[in-house]
């Protein structure tokens, strides 16, 4: 073996008493920032007030007292009175989560890789080169044998119709709802506001009609149906569902309930830039129950933050529903896809950065920036440790590459996005409803606790990216509850991908 020359010898040392001061530093820089006003203007503030009222004396400081006026103490108790006032009953309600359920589809909607690719195989528009095309991809794509598809995409080839379609909408749709209202036990004549989202499918009547009809809910509900708004449709739907609920009576109830339906937007042509969407989305909805009373409620919705890039070309094109040469439809993903989803992705976090990261995480970049502007480009720009302001992250599972840029640029770990890569795994991209099997995810290990504090973004056609806040007001008592989407599969999770 070469032995290591004095050279080598000689900077070993210095790298660990670095990182040991590097280490220790750290949190007592976050301490010393983030609580500036305890550890630093307190102390200080009582250290000059006492200096004072000792150089006056016992006598000064009641000769003063009982000169001041009856109005002067009126007002001083009275103003700071009527301020706090003021800004509680002009702050917006706070938003809850009261419970979610997640569909976990029939048996016979499971679709393994090897099914998949056998299928693909023995369909007629699809080639040789076409065929080790998708299976490669689908080797790569961190989907495992156990995600869904509608039955109707299981035939050679498969039936694409408007009738498979409404059958998919309605078996996950009235599976979850009927978990939710089971797991909340609230009548469905309670429910005050209904908003509905999927990327693709709208059929008339719409989505909000199909529920109101089923459940026979009130004829005066608030209603909202939505489509086209892609993956980051579920956040949107949040947003909205949050401006209702702050314009309603007090105690109002909104449902909110996003799908993918995968049968609709099925690509069967041999355009290989538009089989990908095939090969990654899969069946899924989730059912939102939210409420502006906080009794019975598990989280809090603090902060909303929504980005769109559609203004840019690049952006707007990288991500649509067109026909092919041949006149099928099917979902077009640019190469710049990732790139972009990069770029609004850095744009969100700079607005949502602003409102969660600690002063001693803002601080940091601040000084950063400023250097980079005043020594070039020499300076690299830090990055924030989002880990500061979030215990749990939940990514949207777009597709691997989606989940490794999000990573990347935020300096996450491996186990940050683990809800992200098993749901990709287990249940295949499920557009907007993603979000809510990765907070299942979670939960079902047993990792929520009290005051933690979760992060949801999601990526979208548009493009967009939006982000949902969370803070845990009450633990999960039961995560076997009713619905639960991984209670099968828990146990063999996290996997190796």
């Amino acid at each position: 073996m070469n032995q290591p020359t004095p050279k080598n010898k000689h900077l070993k040392p210095l790298s660990a008493p670095s990182n040991m001061v590097s280490k220790h530093l750290k949190p007592l820089y976050q301490l010393v920032v983030n609580n500036f006003l305890i550890v630093v203007v307190a102390p200080v503030t009582a250290l000059v007030v006492l200096r004072k009222a000792a150089q006056l004396g016992p006598d000064e400081l009641l000769s003063r007292l009982h000169g001041l006026r009856q109005v002067h103490v009126f007002l001083a108790v009275f103003l700071p009175i009527a301020i706090a006032t003021l800004y509680f009953m002009r702050r917006p309600r706070s938003v809850y989560l009261v419970d979610y359920a997640c569909c976990r589809p029939k048996s016979n909607c499971r679709v393994s890789i090897g099914s998949f690719i056998e299928s693909a195989r023995l369909s007629p528009y699809i080639d040789d080169g076409t065929f080790h095309f998708m299976s490669r991809m689908l080797q790569r794509s961190g989907l495992g044998d156990q995600t869904y598809l509608h039955p109707s995409l299981h035939h050679i080839p498969p039936h694409c119709c408007l009738s498979e379609s409404r059958d998919e909408a309605e078996q996950i749709i009235f599976a979850t709802i009927d978990d939710l209202l089971a797991k909340t036990g609230i009548s469905p004549d309670a429910i005050d506001i209904l908003v509905t989202n999927c990327s693709g499918f709208t059929p008339t009547p719409t989505f909000t009609d199909i529920m109101v009809n089923k459940y026979k809910l009130r004829g005066d509900i608030r209603n909202v149906n939505m489509s086209g708004m892609g993956c980051s449709a579920g956040v949107i739907s949040l947003d909205v569902a949050r401006s209702l609920l702050q314009a309603a009576p007090r105690g109002a109830h909104a449902l909110v309930v996003s799908m993918e339906i995968t049968s609709f937007i099925y690509y069967t042509g041999p355009d290989r830039t538009m089989l990908l969407p095939g090969a990654l989305f899969r069946m899924g909805a989730a059912a939102v129950l939210l409420s502006t009373s906080r009794a019975k409620s598990r989280l809090r919705l603090t902060h909303i933050v929504r980005t769109l890039t559609a203004a840019k070309d690049r952006a707007y094109l990288c991500a649509s529903l067109k026909e092919d040469e041949h006149g099928e439809t099917g979902i077009y993903l640019s190469k710049d896809l990732v790139p972009v989803a990069g770029e609004t992705l850095k744009a969100n976090i700079a607005s949502l950065g602003s409102v969660v990261l600690p002063p001693s995480e803002k601080l940091l970049f601040a000084l950063s920036f400023i250097a980079r502007k005043a020594l070039g480009r020499r300076i690299k720009l830090y990055v924030p440790d989002f880990r500061m302001a979030f215990e749990h992250f939940c990514v949207h599972s777009g597709g691997r590459a989606v989940i490794d840029a999000v990573q990347t640029s935020l300096c996450l770990s491996d186990e940050n996005v683990e809800p992200s890569r098993m749901t990709l795994h287990r249940f295949g991209n499920t557009s907007s409803t993603s979000l809510w099997y990765e907070l299942a995810y979670i939960e079902a290990k047993g990792r929520m606790r009290k005051g933690d504090r979760v992060w949801m973004v999601g990526f979208g056609s548009g493009f967009k990216c939006n982000s949902a806040v969370w803070e845990c007001i009450r633990s999960p008592s039961d995560v076997t509850t009713l619905g639960a989407p991984w209670a099968d599969s828990i146990h063999q999770y996290p996997v190796k991908i």
